[in-house]
């Protein structure tokens, strides 16, 4: 007979011995975010510092008590809250049919739709906003006898200008579809949707009850890039004449520097808000999934 070898079996109890590096990964880390934290806070530290340290009173919130009374700031604020909304929405409900129809018919136009997708970023905003402004002029001058004529004055309504929500669009069109693609690849959309219809679901249906469900997580990422965008978009709304929150930071500058930047800390602190809640939705979604 073979002389049989003992095996000594590994001690469960027993700790793992240490590599250094995990440890030497956290380290890293730990110094990774502190420099972003030091990059981010300082900048905020200073200016929150410069509102509140009048030189006659000392420390003084007169600077934030004076943001809710100041002259156009509840109506330029709605506006661009009312701009992100249309926005998200409009974005999403062109992209996401035509993103599913290319992956579900026609897979070979995906790298066509990709190049359309992200063409707004290699355009530079100036020529863009220069493009919107002439048809804007051509428009009313070639078209006043014709029904378009009311459309193009309807559209640029400081009220609600509609093309500032076109324009952002545009703008918001590379983010959101990589935001839902990244969704879209994760989960099997062809075998979902074949299922819903084998069983007799509409195509509303599987778009409600089946798509939209199981891409939460992609959705609450596209309204987070594209609310984020809009509130800090600038140059085609002022180029345009329109002031939403933005523009509107930037006029009241010249007048009060103390109140231009305690605006701009509660704006950016605002927008931290939202975004904080679309992150907090998509997660929940995510997670309950």
């Amino acid at each position: 007979m073979a002389a049989l070898t003992p095996t000594v079996l590994p001690d469960v109890g027993a700790p793992a011995a240490p590599t250094g590096r995990p440890r030497r990964v956290r380290v890293w880390r730990g110094i990774v975010l502190v420099v972003a934290a030091v990059y981010f806070l300082v900048p905020l530290l200073a200016s929150f510092v410069f509102t509140v340290n009048d030189p006659v009173q000392g420390f003084s919130l007169d600077a934030y008590g004076e943001i809710f009374s100041a002259e156009g700031f509840g109506q330029s604020l709605l506006l661009s809250l009312g701009l992100a909304a249309a926005t998200i929405v409009t974005v999403l409900v062109l992209t996401l049919p035509a993103m599913l129809a290319v992956r579900l018919s026609a897979p070979r136009l995906r790298p066509v739709m990709e190049i359309l997708c992200t063409l707004p970023l290699v355009v530079p905003p100036i020529t863009f906003v220069a493009g919107i402004s002439t048809v804007l002029r051509w428009g009313p001058d070639y078209l006043s006898t014709t029904p378009l004529y009311q459309t193009f004055i309807a559209v640029q309504n400081p009220a609600f200008p509609v093309v500032l929500v076109i324009a952002d669009v545009v703008l918001a069109l590379p983010f959101v579809y990589r935001a839902l693609d990244a969704g879209l690849g994760a989960m099997d959309v062809r075998t979902l949707v074949e299922a819903a219809r084998n069983c007799g679901a509409s195509w509303p249906h599987v778009m409600f009850r089946v798509v939209i469900p199981n891409l939460k997580s992609g959705l609450a990422s596209a309204s987070f890039l594209t609310l984020a965008l809009v509130l800090g978009e600038y140059t085609v709304a002022r180029l345009l004449g329109f002031q939403p929150f933005s523009v509107w930071i930037v006029t009241i500058s010249g007048a009060n520097a103390a109140l231009s930047v305690a605006v701009s800390i509660f704006s950016l602190l605002l927008t931290w808000l939202l975004l904080l809640v679309l992150s907090t939705a998509g997660t929940r979604q995510r997670s309950g999934s």
